[in-house]
């Protein structure tokens, strides 16, 4: 059976992401994306008849209980930016946000 990922797969995405790639390179991650497609058919075998389904998307991340007190900090955060106002920080604004009016 031939391999579901050819080097010229790789190589078309490639350049539709306009990347360049040696022939090495090129080979290499055929091999990669194969093998991990390998890895998902030998999961897609496993019989899940009767297991519950669990997302943790859903249910949620499960997360560990915080222990100890809170360390508090020696100075107020505005003490530590060069700017702030009303209790908030100022930051210099993007280039790529500035206006070209101005």
């Amino acid at each position: 059976m031939a391999a579901p990922v050819s080097v010229a797969d790789v190589r078309h995405v490639a350049h539709l992401a306009r990347l360049g790639l040696s022939d090495e390179r090129a080979h290499a991650l055929t091999r990669e994306l194969n093998t991990i497609l390998e890895h998902m058919e030998a999961l897609d075998r496993i019989n899940t008849d009767g297991v519950a389904e669990y997302s943790a998307i859903e249910a949620g991340m499960r997360l560990r209980d915080d222990k100890g007190p809170p360390t508090p900090m020696t100075q107020g955060a505005t003490d530590l930016a060069p700017r702030s106002r009303d209790g908030l920080l100022l930051v210099p604004r993007l280039a790529t946000h500035e206006d070209a009016a101005e």
